[in-house]
């Protein structure tokens, strides 16, 4: 017909399995969690963690420890072709897609979709008593992580409508632990609270994912802001500038709270932290006190194994108010939820009633169990 693309069956079939994937992601994402031992997950939710990637207290973002291997080897990655060759249909014109990402470069592109480079996560301890918090990171593609998460969480939703009879690639990845399987590229998921001293309460805003805008999590609701840790742009000199937790949420603040473009000008020299008046005026909170940034540990989806480092960043009101009075409503990624209180009753609620991403989940949580320390500043 004209007008239409032609699909083969193969493709037909992988676009249905993608619909209810995208259609039932919560629901997935809940019995997945199911699949592995209660003790893994995180704080009753469906987010996962070992020991080693818990903290039993939140933890200052500045006291965690990053290491860079800029030679580690690459990940020996299972093969997806022959475990799961459902997830790489064949193309109309003959032959299979090679990579998932192609598949989904040319069936359901998201409106933002680049392999752009990643600092992939290697070693994780947060737990180490002797020498702090550390995390150790080498390079990646955004696409190489997508590649092994997208395929994850597609095989799961496959094997429910029984297209296969099991999960032998989801095997082979060795589980949400195996960092030496994939690529694994963190998000920085931040609970913003803005904190009203005088009246002792504080509030914070939403994020819904549109599905259509993102390559991961599309129809939930998750912690604003969120960004993956990478750096700025391809030049050479972003990858030592932005290697910093802290650089890249004002990034993201700056593009899912204020609507910036993701264009920092980072290909023609590296980004000026010192003179970007919001990066200036956000660190300069940290140190007066008036913003006061946490890690309450680090967890992975159950269904795709994507990771999120679970951060919280207090802002007292006037700060707040100076820097985000004039939040957008939608951005690149989604729509802005308007702020509620941060008390048990709201975030019971919205815990029972709210597709959540499983590290909002996890996240709005331990921030409630904590609420008296990161209040406390």
């Amino acid at each position: 017909m004209t007008g239409e693309a032609v699909r083969t069956p193969s493709e037909a079939e992988w676009l249905r399995v993608t619909e209810f994937l995208n259609a039932e992601r919560h629901g997935l994402a809940v019995r997945a969690a199911a699949d592995y031992p209660p003790g893994l997950r995180v704080a009753g939710t469906p987010l996962l963690a070992p020991p080693a990637w818990r903290l039993p207290a939140p933890v200052p973002l500045e006291r965690l420890r990053l290491e860079f291997r800029p030679a580690a080897p690459a990940p020996q990655a299972p093969d997806l072709a022959a475990l799961a060759p459902y997830a790489l249909p064949e193309r109309a014109g003959g032959g299979r897609y090679r990579r998932y990402t192609d598949v989904v470069a040319a069936l359901t592109p998201p409106s933002v979709f680049e392999n752009r480079p990643v600092y992939r996560l290697i070693e994780a301890d947060l737990a180490g008593q002797a020498n702090g918090p550390r995390l150790v990171f080498g390079r990646g593609r955004f696409f190489d992580g997508a590649d092994a998460g997208g395929a994850a969480g597609h095989e799961y939703a496959a094997a429910r409508l029984g297209v296969t009879a099991g999960c032998p690639y989801r095997a082979a990845l060795g589980g949400p632990v195996a960092l030496g399987r994939r690529c694994a590229p963190v998000a920085a998921s931040a609970l913003t609270l803005r904190h009203d001293k005088r009246t002792g309460t504080a509030t914070f805003p939403l994020h819904y994912r549109a599905p259509g805008k993102v390559s991961h999590a599309g129809g939930l609701y998750q912690v604003i802001p969120v960004g993956v840790f990478q750096p700025s742009g391809e030049a050479p000199w972003n990858e030592a500038n932005d290697f910093s937790l802290w650089r890249g949420l004002l990034r993201e603040y700056a593009e899912e709270l204020l609507g910036a473009d993701e264009d920092h000008g980072s290909e023609r020299a590296p980004i000026d932290y010192g003179r970007w008046p919001l990066a200036k005026a956000m660190t300069d909170g940290l140190a007066d006190g008036t913003v006061r940034a946490w890690c309450l540990g680090l967890g992975a989806d159950p269904l795709t194994f994507a990771l999120d480092l679970l951060a919280v960043v207090v802002i007292d009101a006037p700060r707040y108010d100076d820097l985000f009075g004039d939040t957008v409503e939608d951005n690149a990624e989604g729509r802005v939820i308007k702020p509620r209180l941060f008390d048990a009753p709201a975030v019971t609620a919205l815990l029972a009633g709210a597709p959540l991403q499983a590290a909002a989940a996890a996240l709005l949580t331990l921030a409630l169990a904590h609420r008296g320390t990161l209040l406390a500043g």
